[in-house]
């Protein structure tokens, strides 16, 4: 996500580089050759409607900025009404225009939009594999989804030096660009090596499959099996550091307003849904 300032507090999802690795819409490079992985972690939401994520696997982040460092408008909440199971085989993560007691005191926006966002730290971290989600993002201006990981160190090592990985943001003023990438002490804020590619249809029109693959000398991003961007330890500035060689937990999150995606205006229709049909992480 897009940053305007560093927090000592965990962030929201990363920022687009001004230099993008850009790949246009319909040229992806072949798809990946398959390969033997072993299923290390998922989550296929499966539930009966209205269940919340297990508590087993996930955690919510609660409230609003300046949590977030990145002027966001939403206020995060762990109600059904914002994060739940539709009962049909997905997660529902729902930005809903509402009022609640102590939004009020929210720095940006309107201070009437909460959200949710969900994260397995502390629940499940791993370091290189394949990290997967199928999901289904909103449409409409101001919509900020995001499939991302985070260093687990971040507790002891602040942001951006515990490193940070955006598998897919997709904002709701670029409708069809897909973004990827990746954060380090040096290589933050706006000039995060990233990648994107577009696509003929809006990305909000389906479900796809967002992924990286990660070994200790590369990380490939890729939408529905096909890739479309990768960084090593050479692309990121020189004389910085490759932070992408311990565990790392994974995000969804559905964030509104901010200084990147920019506010949603009269065309944006609440409540927004981001689906996802399951998470899936791999060795």
């Amino acid at each position: 996500m897009k940053r305007i300032r560093l927090t000592a507090v965990l962030l929201a999802a990363a920022v687009v580089s001004p230099a993008l690795t850009t790949a246009p819409a319909g040229a992806y490079d072949k798809p990946e050759p398959r390969r033997t992985l072993a299923l290390t972690w998922q989550d296929e939401f499966n539930s009966a409607g209205g269940t919340r994520p297990s508590t087993s696997k996930w955690n919510y982040n609660l409230g609003g900025e300046p949590n977030w460092g990145n002027e966001e408008w939403q206020y995060y909440t762990n109600r059904r009404e914002n994060v739940s199971t539709d009962g049909a085989g997905n997660l529902v993560i729902q930005a809903r225009k509402e009022r609640l007691p102590g939004m009020e005191n929210c720095q940006f926006g309107t201070c009437d939009i909460t959200s949710g966002r969900i994260t397995t730290k502390a629940k499940f971290e791993q370091a290189y594999g394949k990290f997967e989600a199928r999901i289904k993002v909103p449409d409409g201006a101001g919509l900020w989804p995001a499939f991302w990981m985070m260093g687990n160190n971040i507790d002891e090592v602040d942001w951006p030096n515990n490193g940070e990985i955006d598998i897919m943001e997709i904002i709701g003023s670029e409708p069809y660009t897909l973004y990827g990438t990746v954060h380090g002490p040096g290589y933050h804020s706006e000039n995060g090596p990233g990648g994107e590619t577009g696509n003929s249809r809006k990305w909000a029109d389906d479900f796809h499959l967002f992924a990286v693959e990660w070994s200790p000398w590369e990380i490939v991003w890729t939408v529905d099996g096909r890739r479309f961007h990768s960084v090593t330890p050479d692309d990121i500035p020189e004389g910085a550091d490759w932070v992408f060689d311990h565990p790392f937990y994974l995000l969804l999150n559905l964030a509104v307003g901010g200084v990147w995606p920019g506010p949603p205006n009269a065309s944006t229709r609440f409540p927004a849904k981001m689906l996802v049909d399951y998470v899936r992480v791999y060795s």
